[in-house]
């Protein structure tokens, strides 16, 4: 299933950073868009004539809500003509059609029981924020959640009070930052596998789940290998 086309436009628009942005969908058609935290949408930009140079996807950063509003945090590709257009023509108001929900990497339930491990760098988050706030909403109870999230600058820590209220709220939700490029952080530096091959050293019974640039991916892959972990203890999300 591909999923269905629908015709929606940019409701509100944040800016992160210089090159990030959170965005809001609103698909007026709809009373509530039904999806799992965890899955994309697919855009049908207005960049060139073939349909699938349009097409650009972007995992849903928001929960499922039950109204007919999706969030997506989106970085500006260098170079890249969806993410040019996103940023520099679209504003309130522009019309969007897209399709979805897509996407095999959601959280299944019988997985709360599990000590879980989410891996991410910049807007990798998405899926993650999406799953936590739903649990939060729904009062949902889990054995251990532990997130490490990686990015260069401190302003590039996305989400980071909504992470930091619920690592509050839960004594057995774990949130971790490490920045690779800020010299006067005063917490974790470097990149995002020194922590969790820390954190899981002992080999203990966990699932992974992971999501950012292919090379973090594959390189986290072959980490958690080198720790004993076998390819089913592990689920990723490449974007870009």
């Amino acid at each position: 299933m591909l999923g269905q086309w629908y015709d929606g436009e940019f409701i509100q628009i944040s800016k992160v950073n210089d090159t990030v942005k959170r965005f809001w969908v609103q698909i007026p058609s709809l009373k509530t868009i039904d999806f799992q935290a965890g899955q994309f949408m697919t855009f049908d930009l207005p960049i060139h004539e073939k349909r699938h140079k349009r097409w650009r996807s972007y995992s849903i950063a928001s929960p499922p809500n039950g109204d007919n509003v999706l969030e997506f945090v989106i970085v500006n590709l260098d170079g890249g003509e969806g993410t040019h257009y996103l940023f520099e023509d679209v504003e309130i108001g522009t019309p969007l059609r897209l399709r979805g929900p897509l996407g095999i990497f959601k959280f299944p339930e019988a997985h709360l029981q599990k000590e879980l491990c989410f891996v991410c760098t910049g807007t990798g988050i998405a899926p993650f924020r999406s799953f936590l706030l739903d649990l939060k909403n729904k009062g949902l109870s889990f054995h251990k959640i532990h997130l490490v999230f990686g990015t260069r600058h401190e302003d590039g820590i996305l989400y980071r009070q909504e992470m930091e209220a619920l690592a509050k709220k839960w004594k057995n939700f774990h949130y971790y930052i490490t920045l690779s490029r800020e010299k006067d952080w005063e917490g974790n530096k470097g990149y995002v596998h020194p922590i969790y091959e820390e954190l899981f050293a002992d080999n203990r019974d966990a699932h992974f789940y992971l999501c950012g640039w292919n090379e973090m991916l594959d390189e986290a892959k072959d980490r958690l290998t080198a720790l004993g972990y076998d390819k089913s203890q592990v689920s990723y999300e490449a974007y870009g």
